[in-house]
């Protein structure tokens, strides 16, 4: 199906054809020129972060450039074929749902493979491996022959909703949706100890092991007597935007909105102001998420309802081995991450105003086992944490704390008619007293 649709395309190369496509690639050539300014502006940037920092990571910074280009070179393929006009929605959408298995064998083998290699029993681990290497190789392919047609499909998908929701210039998201899945690279976030603030935020290559995590930010904390933490993130406000390969397609398509969100607004006084202060940044970064949460949310609803929270069935609940086992877990409180993390924070940052650094350190550590005891494996709490997890506020509680930006922009949302409303008003704000001001019923800090 997917050769004759192709082949119908080419047959069908109309006059109203060249000039969709013609169309196209004016406003991708037009927001190419503008995002190579603004990769040669944000490289400048990085090095006003203090170069004692960079010290330790400019052999490992991630080239943004390079993999810029590379991703536009394949937007302009993508863009002179227009997969998506020409092949049936139905087609469409049946290689997303077969992407997204596809997406999961990988990681199932992969951990099959990391299995095998840890056992002990196991003495010729290659030949072990064998099959398993062989059926992700035959995985790897079917991926990359997928990707292609499903980043057109769920840009243009993405593209339709914007469109209802008159996020559009002439019916165009501008810029246009453009993403890449790919490996993301790691952050290295660096915060003073005596407060919680993002002093820097440098990319990382994207393969680092746990050991090589660890040893950067133990060398960066004791020379410097600063905070550190190596974070993963799922995806990258470049252009076309870097988006995390994933079988989770909630995430896929609510991080696609995400950083559209952060390149809908990076002309306009919010965007341009990201690194101004910290309440502008979690400014930028809660609007961010409150809009690709809208945005996922109706691309599922529309397209693929059955991958909606409440159209995923459950595993069966395994039983106890007694009626009094049963009623203790009946009894017992599910763990609320967010409120134990927003507790948390609130805790160490009246330490740290105290001035009582180490005793918020070795709270914070305590904590960290408490997270782990159940069932939250995070490897390290410090202050650089949450100077990166505290800027994503769309929803309550959490890492931000009483950090009162997240609050104010939701109650700003809550009092817009329209999404649309919302980011066009917003994208004005360059400080977050304006925000306040324009806030009808301010919440209680």
């Amino acid at each position: 199906m997917l050769k004759k649709d192709l082949q119908n395309f080419y047959t069908g190369y109309n006059v109203q054809n060249v000039l969709r496509v013609a169309g196209r690639f004016v406003i991708l050539a037009l927001w190419i020129a503008l995002d190579c300014l603004l990769l040669t502006a944000s490289s400048g940037l990085v090095y006003e972060y203090p170069e004692k920092v960079r010290q330790y990571t400019h052999t490992i910074e991630f080239d943004y450039v390079d993999w810029t280009l590379k991703a536009i070179w394949s937007k302009v393929e993508q863009a002179s074929v227009n997969l998506e006009h020409y092949i049936p929605p139905e087609e469409s959408t049946k290689a997303v749902h077969e992407y997204v298995k596809i997406i999961s064998r990988i990681s199932e083998i992969n951990s099959q493979i990391s299995l095998l290699y840890a056992n002990p029993d196991i003495q010729n681990k290659d030949e072990a491996v064998y099959k398993l290497r062989q059926d992700l190789n035959e995985a790897e392919r079917t991926k990359d022959r997928l990707a292609p047609l499903v980043e057109s499909t769920l840009q243009a998908q993405i593209s339709r909703v914007l469109a209802q929701n008159n996020l559009t210039v002439f019916g165009q998201p501008v810029p246009p949706v453009l993403y890449h899945s790919t490996p993301l690279p790691m952050a290295l976030i660096v915060s003073p100890r005596n407060l919680i603030k993002q002093d820097a935020n440098i990319s990382l290559l994207a393969e680092m092991s746990a050991e090589e995590m660890n040893s950067l930010e133990n060398q960066v904390m004791k020379n410097l007597d600063v905070s550190a933490l190596v974070v993963p993130v799922g995806g990258v406000g470049v252009y076309p935007t870097m988006v995390m390969t994933t079988s989770d397609l909630s995430f896929l398509v609510e991080t696609i909105a995400h950083e559209w969100t952060h390149n809908y607004l990076t002309l306009r006084p919010l965007g341009i102001n990201y690194e101004t202060t910290p309440e502008l940044r979690t400014i930028n970064e809660t609007v961010a998420s409150i809009a690709g949460s809208e945005i996922g949310e109706q691309v599922l609803r529309q397209y693929y309802p059955e991958f909606l929270p409440e159209n995923i069935i459950p595993p069966p609940a395994a039983k106890s081995p007694s009626a009094k086992a049963d009623l203790a877990l009946k009894d017992a409180q599910p763990f609320d991450f967010r409120k134990e993390m927003h507790t948390t924070r609130v805790t160490v940052d009246e330490l740290l105003s105290e001035g009582k650094v180490v005793d918020a350190e070795k709270y914070m550590e305590e904590r960290r086992t408490f997270f782990w005891n159940n069932g939250y494996p995070i490897r390290r709490l410090n202050q650089a944490y949450f100077a990166f997890y505290g800027a994503y506020a769309d929803t309550p509680g959490g890492a931000a704390g009483k950090d009162p930006v997240g609050p104010i922009v939701r109650a700003f949302r809550q009092q817009s008619d329209s999404l649309s409303s919302f980011l066009n008003q917003i994208s004005g704000v360059t400080s977050f007293d304006q925000l306040k001001r324009m806030v009808k019923d301010l919440p209680a800090e």
